[in-house]
C-alpha cells in the first residue's frame, strides 16, 4: 500500500522529534534535557511530542522499534525446515548486512550508547526489556514445541538467544564508542555470530524446527 501524504509527514515529524531529542541528550546528557527543550529545539510544541511518544525514555526507545516481541516475531517468521535458532541468526545476519538503524550500526551511535548507559531510567528500560524478549520468546517456543510448563528447555534455550542478542548490541555500542567505523563493526558482529553458531550443538539449532508444508496429493 502506497503511504499517503498525511502519513510521510507524520512519520517524518516522528523521526525529526526523535532525532532532535537524542541529539540534545547525547550531548547534555539524558537526565538534563526537558521535553519542553526538546520541543523548542524540534520546532513543535511540547503537546506535539507528547503525542508522538508518550514518556521520556520512547523518544530514545521507541516501542515500535524496541519491542518485546521481537526475537519472538523472528521465530514465528522463520522459514520452513529452519530451526528457531538459526532464524533468528539469519535474521540477525540480515540486519547487521543492511546497517540496519535498530541495531545502532550508524555514525554517531557510541555517543549514544554512552548516554543510555549514564541514564538510570534508560538502563532499567534496557534491562526489563531484555527480559521481556525473553519471556516472550520462552512462550513461543513453549507453545511451538507443545512443551509444558515443567519443561526447562524453552527457557534455557530463549535465555542463550537473549545473550547473545545483547551481546551483539553491546559490541555494536563498545565499538562505536572506541570510534570503529560501521563497516569494521558490522564484519566483527557478523564474526561473532558465526562463532556462537559454531559453538552452538546440534540440538539448539535444530530445536523447535518448522514443518515443511506437506504437498496435497
Amino acid at each position: 500500500m502506497t503511504e499517503g501524504l498525511r502519513e510521510r509527514k507524520k512519520r517524518e515529524t516522528r523521526r525529526h522529534i526523535s532525532d532532535t531529542a537524542i541529539g540534545l541528550f547525547a550531548e547534555r546528557g539524558f537526565e538534563h534535557v526537558t521535553i519542553a527543550e526538546v520541543a523548542a529545539a524540534a520546532g513543535v510544541s511540547a503537546n506535539t511530542v507528547y503525542n508522538y511518544f508518550e514518556t521520556k525514555e520512547n523518544l530514545v526507545l521507541p516501542p515500535d522499534q524496541a519491542s518485546a516481541q521481537r526475537l519472538a516475531d523472528m521465530v514465528r517468521d522463520r522459514r520452513p525446515g529452519e530451526g528457531a535458532v538459526p532464524a533468528v541468526l539469519r535474521t540477525l545476519r540480515e540486519e547487521v548486512r543492511r546497517r540496519d538503524r535498530r541495531l545502532g550500526l550508524t555514525d554517531g551511535f557510541g555517543r549514544v550508547f554512552v548516554m543510555m548507559r549514564a541514564a538510570p531510567t534508560l538502563t532499567a528500560r534496557l534491562e526489563d526489556l531484555g527480559r521481556q524478549m525473553t519471556d516472550a520468546l520462552t512462550a513461543v517456543l513453549a507453545e511451538e514445541t507443545d512443551t509444558g510448563p515443567a519443561d526447562p528447555l524453552p527457557r534455557v534455550v530463549a535465555w542463550q538467544v537473549g545473550a547473545l542478542h545483547e551481546l551483539v548490541y553491546t559490541e555494536i555500542g563498545r565499538r562505536t564508542a572506541a570510534g570503529e567505523d560501521p563497516r569494521t563493526i558490522a564484519a566483527a558482529v557478523l564474526d561473532i555470530l558465526d562463532t556462537a553458531e559454531d559453538l552452538l550443538g546440534g540440538r539448539i539449532l535444530t530445536y523447535a524446527i518448522r514443518e515443511e508444508p506437506r504437498c496435497s496429493e
